[in-house]
């Protein structure tokens, strides 16, 4: 077996395979758990509001990741524009809701990742790319006969679709994956989408499945494994207690990360409950819920 995992089905073919089923999923949309089921290949939009090709706003070096993902000479970030979620208090609202960036094609995209290579990147970080599985796949086999050689991180809200994950085992080998709420009243409300905890549960057991827990090098950065973030909300609104169950019914050392940086971005103002930053009682009652994790506080 090689590594990263995806020399291993580019080799036996398997890659190329993925990459024609994944494009097939955009002839009547189905990448997402939207299902918008419109022709994507025809630059038919949908709730997404991404055709044929991907978005990118930018892509660089990240080096405010966790350490085990940034490691040393950092992550390797191609931020992809739009998302399939419209959270109320998204902080790169610009990217995701109005979709700052250009469209670009696989070739470019394959490019992108050989160049995040060169300048030492440990991985390559793809943000928000529930909706372009298969512009990624499409990417990687190129960038992969180029000599692309590193690790793809998932980084995603796991608003995802099980079609769409299945075709990343043996691709992926990091999943970077937030857990927002398990209240499907609080995912409608402030990601604008249907069934959020149905579609997290069932996208972060099956990330788990693929790669499970957190592996790392003789460095402390990551090599293999599933890292969950969870942001913490006032007014209990994330719904911490739920969310470290559920994880915890996973894996109860399972690598988790809980986050204090809430800030009332974009429209977060117009809703009360949501328009204050956390408190510290609020941050010390959610990391004594997550009590036996992994907690990765960088």
């Amino acid at each position: 077996m090689r590594y990263p995992s995806y020399l291993n089905l580019y080799e036996s073919g398997d890659l190329k395979e993925r990459v024609e089923k994944a494009k097939e999923m955009l002839l009547s949309c189905r990448v997402c758990p939207h299902n918008c089921e419109v022709n994507r290949m025809e630059n038919e939009l949908g709730y997404c509001k991404t055709g044929r090709y991907a978005i990118v706003s930018s892509y660089f070096p990240h080096r405010g990741e966790e350490f085990p993902i940034r490691g040393i000479r950092g992550s390797g970030t191609i931020f992809f524009s739009y998302c399939n979620m419209r959270c109320v208090y998204c902080q790169n609202y610009e990217i995701s809701h109005f979709g700052e960036g250009r469209e670009v094609t696989p070739e470019e995209i394959a490019n992108m990742m050989l160049e995040l290579q060169d300048m030492g990147c440990h991985n390559v970080n793809l943000v928000s790319p529930s909706h372009v599985v298969p512009q990624i796949l499409e990417a990687l086999l190129i960038a992969v006969e180029k000599g692309l050689r590193i690790p793809l991180v998932y980084n995603t809200s796991s608003f995802d679709s099980l079609e769409s994950l299945k075709l990343l085992d043996g691709v992926v080998d990091i999943y970077l994956a937030d857990l927002k709420y398990l209240s499907r009243e609080f995912g409608r409300k402030y990601s604008k989408v249907k069934d959020y905890p149905k579609h997290a549960i069932e996208a972060i057991k099956e990330m788990y499945r693929q790669v499970g827990p957190l592996q790392v090098d003789e460095r402390g950065i990551a090599v293999r494994g599933i890292i969950v973030r969870h942001l913490v909300l006032p007014n209990g609104i994330s719904t911490t207690k739920e969310v470290m169950e559920f994880l915890r019914s996973i894996d109860p050392n399972m690598a988790v990360n809980v986050m204090d940086q809430y800030f009332p971005f974009y429209k977060a103002k117009e809703y009360p409950e949501l328009a204050r930053r956390i408190t510290q009682t609020e941050y010390e009652e959610a990391l004594s819920q997550a009590e036996g994790f992994r907690l990765i506080l960088d």
